[in-house]
């Protein structure tokens, strides 16, 4: 979760849109895509060419120039065995002072690269006058960062959540398959990323999908890219991802849409919520849907309904009282273990 405007606002994004940072006009595309979250990239989307002072001067100006609007802005540099890692972090931090809200680290596999990391932002932020901490989220993209997940989420009080890199991920375990049945043959990786991310609080988001609907592509064609891209969306969403990385913005309104509740979904989780405390709580059936509930279902009802307040169509001071009355008989406060608010 990403805590913003001194805690007023909490985001977790169900959008994070990737490009390249050494383009001035990506920045500009970026800033009017629909998405929650932009991430200008030094890492693997930049030319070589490009590496060093070229892409940093661009990406000042960019973050100095281009109004993002309420988008959470990050950016990701060159992996921190880099030569150009620390460069990258360095002219950001200081030619860009509150002008970011994160860091995504790449290739982080153990707990230590989390802790490097916001040790040296500790010092930037004092050295160049920034106003709040900015935070990090941590790209899961190796067998051995799988197995040390939960150690690197809470590796540091800045982690605010957890990415599942497949591309990296497939190379590694020299498979060639990375698109089609993703959510069954990485279901392990995928699964493991978010139940060390959700065990320490923090959102987990989903890889991108790495086909694109060409310009010239028949609308055959892109209709089975539109249905594969919303098939991997819910299929990530249903292992318990918040969110999902994208390329392109015209994979921006299918994902949204996937990984947001609809009107019909949110009235009737409001109304058995409702139901469920007015008759005293306990084990019972759902008059209208005939369904099952008791004080386990109804937190997930709650988690459903979190996604409806970051999307601004729910009252947020509905779902904290809500959420009040099972924690004051359960004593465990659901949006709060689970990341949905401070």
């Amino acid at each position: 979760m990403f805590v913003l405007d001194g805690g007023r606002r909490l985001v977790i994004p169900r959008t994070e849109l990737t490009y390249p940072c050494h383009n001035l006009r990506m920045h500009q595309n970026a800033a009017n895509a629909p998405v929650d979250h932009v991430m200008a990239d030094f890492e693997d989307a930049c030319p070589y060419e490009f590496k060093g002072d070229a892409s940093r001067a661009t990406m000042v100006e960019a973050l100095n120039t281009i109004d993002f609007g309420h988008k959470v802005v990050t950016i990701r540099p060159n992996n921190i065995k880099s030569k150009f890692f620390l460069g990258d972090i360095e002219a950001v931090m200081r030619g860009a002072p509150n002008r970011i809200h994160g860091i995504i680290l790449p290739k982080c596999n153990e707990p230590e690269d989390v802790i490097y990391l916001s040790r040296l932002l500790d010092h930037l932020e004092q050295e160049s006058g920034w106003t709040y901490r900015v935070q990090i989220e941590a790209l899961i993209e190796t067998p051995i960062a799988v197995i040390n997940a939960y150690q690197i989420a809470t590796a540091s009080d800045r982690m605010a959540g957890l990415i599942f890199g497949i591309a990296d991920f497939a190379s590694a375990l020299g498979v060639r398959e990375n698109v089609v049945n993703q959510n069954q043959n990485f279901h392990y990786a995928k699964q493991a990323t978010v139940v060390a991310a959700k065990a320490a609080g923090l959102h987990a988001i989903d890889n991108a999908f790495l086909t694109l609907i060409r310009r010239d592509a028949p609308e055959e064609e892109a209709a089975r890219i539109r249905a594969a891209l919303r098939e991997k969306n819910i299929g990530a969403r249903d292992l318990g991802m918040d969110g999902t990385w994208v390329i392109h913005p015209q994979q921006a309104e299918i994902s949204n849409e996937v990984f947001t509740p609809d009107a019909e979904q949110i009235a009737t989780a409001k109304d058995i919520v409702e139901y469920y405390h007015e008759h005293g709580g306990g084990a019972m059936v759902h008059p209208k849907t005939g369904e099952f509930h008791d004080e386990a279902t109804i937190k997930g009802l709650l988690m459903l309904l979190a996604k409806a307040v970051q999307a601004g169509t729910l009252d947020p001071k509905w779902l904290e009282e809500q959420a009040a009355k099972s924690a004051g008989v359960s004593g465990y406060d659901i949006l709060k273990t689970m990341g949905q608010r401070v």
